[in-house]
């Protein structure tokens, strides 16, 4: 499962209203890349894949392809908009090092 903050959730629905896309899903996803090997992205997206495993917190419906869930599972994203940056984070417990690099 992935969860999702109040602060990410408030943004995610921010932005998906921007989209013009009716109830979207927010994709979530990773890839190889980044200082850690591995790094994150994101996107908005109305189709469900075949793959895709569904999940739902606090109202954003979040979509991960089967090959992204081994390394996301348990994973929370987060959004800041402090004096240390503006972003969304992903606090993944799976994760052996971290870098903070999001690919939207």
């Amino acid at each position: 499962m992935i969860t999702v903050s109040e602060t990410a959730s408030k943004k995610v629905k921010e932005l998906a209203a921007e989209t013009g896309i009716d109830n979207p899903y927010l994709r979530v996803g990773i890839k190889g890349g980044g200082c850690s090997g591995l790094s994150y992205e994101m996107d908005f997206d109305s189709n469900i894949n075949p793959d895709d495993e569904l999940f739902e917190d606090k109202g954003v419906k979040i979509l991960v392809s089967k090959k992204s869930l081994l390394y996301l599972y348990g994973t929370e994203l987060d959004f800041s908009d402090g004096l240390n940056g503006k972003g969304f984070q992903f606090i993944n417990p799976n994760a052996s090092r971290t870098c903070g690099c999001v690919v939207s």
